[in-house]
């Protein structure tokens, strides 16, 4: 049950987000040591603000509680995605393309799990990345977790 939460909150606080004028990032639902919590990473072109963060939060705190979407006492947190922005979906990956990324698949592509290198191309199923060893595709279905990794 603990996996189809996110999913079920990013399908019912995406319109109220989009509204607003920002675009979700990722959601997170995940034990902590404070119990559980629902922490959702939110962004727009020029970033976005603590008021922007307490007024969604307001709104999509009655929204997830009027649709039961949680279950049990949950704690809810909105966030910016910060410098090292996660990539999710497809159109995540091709704002970065030329960039550095990091991404860890969760299965081995050509003996590997770990790749740290330049964007080259996002394609209908997966990613191109070309990093010192050479340039992998990494099918969408098996990246764990994927990064903006800015030029330091």
């Amino acid at each position: 049950m603990i996996e189809s939460v996110p999913a079920r909150v990013w399908q019912i606080a995406e319109p109220l987000v989009t509204e607003e004028g920002m675009e979700i990032v990722d959601v997170e639902f995940r034990r902590e040591s404070r119990g559980m919590v629902l922490r959702l990473f939110l962004d727009r072109s020029g970033g976005v603000n603590l008021d922007d963060l307490a007024r969604v939060s307001r709104q999509l705190g009655d929204l997830l509680d009027v649709h039961n979407t949680v279950p049990g006492a949950y704690t809810l947190e909105l966030s910016s995605p910060g410098i090292n922005r996660r990539l999710r979906r497809p159109d995540h990956f091709g704002r970065y393309i030329g960039r550095r990324v990091r991404v860890r698949a969760v299965v081995g592509v050509e003996g590997r799990r770990s790749f740290f290198g330049k964007l080259e191309n996002v394609e209908p199923d997966g990613v191109r990345i070309a990093d010192p060893a050479g340039t992998y595709f990494i099918r969408f279905s098996d990246i764990a977790q994927a990064n903006y990794e800015p030029e330091s």
